[in-house]
């Protein structure tokens, strides 16, 4: 990881190109926008900026030195930790952050789960972001609290962004969304009850190479390539050429704003 200054990441642009970010992450950026979706979402310098459940870090590596060099602040809702595995993520997590205090800045870590409490103060935050994560939340049953906590952490007039493997329209929506394919209508469905108005959406994320016709659901894409069912080892015989050809999934990238 190289060091950046502040002055050096006091735009989206420079974030995303930065130095410390990995030729694995940077080689995502094709399917998943950063940048495009950032302004799309209205991120802007010096605001409030709730992600939840960021996983290793691949947005916080472009959220943190930018709001850091600008005056803005980060919320991170990891995992509730309440498995060893939730407890395991949150560690590394938090050492990547401690690696380099300078590029990163403060990072507020609360948490979000089942039983978790706020995200962030009541009405602090400008913009909210939920990257590919609601259907394991509707999985776990608590994707209506998501939207509840989102609400209570945004401002009025804050921006909630999502990014989500879009299910083919029409049909029944699964639930619990275990292909990992949420309907766009449903999405907005889940938004309005909670009270958030409808304000945009985007195909900056979309790949119409992906039929969703794949044996372990949207994990058998990259980057994950799965080659078995959860929980059982890898088959070192599966073909991942065609799931490879398709590439990462086709996904919703919308904007939903909490009323003034």
């Amino acid at each position: 990881m190289v060091p950046a200054k502040a002055g050096k990441v006091s735009t989206l642009q420079a974030a995303v190109a930065g130095a410390w970010r990995g030729a694995d992450e940077k080689a995502r950026d094709r399917w998943r926008h950063p940048l495009q979706s950032l302004e799309f979402w209205r991120v802007k310098p010096g605001d409030a900026v709730v992600e939840f459940w960021p996983g290793s870090g691949w947005y916080t590596d472009i959220l943190a030195p930018f709001l850091h060099a600008t005056g803005g602040t980060l919320y991170v809702a990891e995992v509730q930790p309440d498995s060893p595995a939730a407890q395991a993520a949150g560690a590394a997590y938090r050492r990547k952050l401690d690696a380099d205090p300078m590029l990163y800045g403060p990072v507020h870590i609360t948490a979000f789960g089942r039983t978790s409490g706020p995200v962030a103060p009541a009405g602090s935050a400008d913009v909210v972001l939920f990257l590919r994560n609601l259907h394991d939340w509707m999985a776990g049953g608590f994707a209506e609290k998501a939207f509840r906590d989102a609400r209570q952490a945004l401002k009025p007039g804050g921006v909630l962004g999502i990014e989500q493997h879009r299910a083919a329209p029409g049909g029944v929506q699964d639930v619990l969304a275990a292909n990992g394919y949420v309907q766009e209508a449903y999405v907005k469905q889940m938004a309005n009850e909670a009270g958030f108005v409808f304000d945009g959406s985007s195909e900056i994320n979309a790949n119409p190479k992906d039929d969703r016709n794949h044996p372990f659901g949207v994990w058998t894409l990259p980057p994950d390539r799965r080659s078995a069912p959860r929980g059982q080892p890898d088959n070192p015989h599966f073909d991942h050429a065609r799931y490879d050809a398709i590439g990462e999934s086709d996904r919703m990238t919308l904007r939903f704003v909490r009323p003034t």
